[in-house]
């Protein structure tokens, strides 16, 4: 399919995927080591020990996605293939005295098999970014990857690390993203159940601003991680309870004195359910970070007809006189 000789639109609306779907990826199986920080067998609800590290600034980093049309791409073979327009942002809110948003940026791609060519628009230029397999999951990774490399810039530009005195988030696992030093990861969602009965019964007995002994976790890649409630959640045992995770370069030491940081800060950024639909888990500055991000990949509508009017330019272009 080399060269490009034909572009369509799928007519289904982006969000409710597409009439050819793939089965979504599978979690790898995990190997956890439970006692890594404190015994299995002793395993406690934790409160920071006194005197813990509270960090003068916390800075979040967080990234938007969003699908504007499923294509296909014909190539010269005369084979259609599946493809994929989407818009990406990231950006950083550091929170002092204030929150201020510190640096954002927008990005749009073309994600196909090697040999499309970027899609000039009047919303904006889609860049070519061609994936090695066209299935739908492969399709989203290679958005997901821009868009991790992507809150890599901004977090080099908004969040300079290491700085002792802040603690930088990463909304979502640590998990194919680049590494930004010094970040840890925010899961608010538990679709793995990574610990053993014993310990996975201690989460559910977490208090407010209480976090799990520090344990380990491996995959295709391996991270430190615990989990801490952030709030008293009405529901059930694990409503208000999160996951985070931290590079395993950082050290045992370093991990147990941010996972205390954590335990004090971030409850204090806990959003209320009468405000938002995901409280408390999803915080306020990452709330109000991602309602930017998204302003700023534009209004759907008009992405959507800008990229109708550039394929039929396309098709118009190489038409004979």
């Amino acid at each position: 399919m080399r060269r490009v000789q034909g572009l369509a639109i799928e007519g289904w609306s982006p969000e409710y995927g597409t009439a050819v779907e793939g089965d979504p990826e599978e979690a790898p199986a995990a190997q956890v080591d439970a006692g890594s920080e404190v015994p299995d067998g002793e395993w406690r609800p934790l409160d920071p020990r006194p005197g813990a590290w509270v960090p003068a600034r916390v800075d979040f980093v967080d990234g938007v996605r969003r699908v504007e049309a499923r294509v296909w791409i014909t190539g010269e073979d005369g084979d259609a293939r599946p493809g994929i327009c989407a818009s990406y942002a990231a950006g950083v809110v550091s929170c002092e005295r204030k929150a201020v948003i510190r640096s954002l940026k927008v990005g749009r791609g073309f994600f196909g098999l090697a040999g499309i060519q970027d899609l000039v628009t009047r919303s904006g230029t889609f860049r070519a970014s061609p994936v090695a397999e066209d299935d739908v999951q492969q399709l989203m990774n290679g958005l997901q990857e821009r868009m991790g490399q992507l809150e890599v810039e901004v977090a080099a530009v908004g969040a300079p690390a290491p700085d002792p005195d802040s603690l930088v988030v990463l909304d979502g696992p640590l998990r194919g993203r680049q590494r930004i030093a010094g970040a840890i990861g925010y899961v608010k969602s538990h679709r793995v159940q990574y610990l053993p009965a014993g310990p996975r019964g201690v989460v559910a007995s977490l208090g407010p601003g209480q976090r799990t002994p520090v344990f380990l976790i491996q995959t295709t890649w391996t991270r430190f991680s615990w989990y801490m409630r952030l709030t008293e959640a009405e529901g059930h045992p694990w409503a208000g309870i999160v996951r985070c995770e931290a590079w395993t370069e950082s050290g045992l030491d370093r991990v147990r004195r941010i996972a205390d940081a954590t335990a004090a800060a971030l409850p204090g950024f806990a959003s209320e359910p009468h405000k938002d639909d995901r409280a408390p888990q999803n915080l306020y500055p990452i709330a109000g970070l991602e309602r930017e991000l998204r302003h700023r990949l534009g209004d759907p509508g008009m992405v959507y007809r800008a990229l109708q009017r550039a394929i039929f330019d396309f098709h118009t272009s190489d038409s004979p006189p």
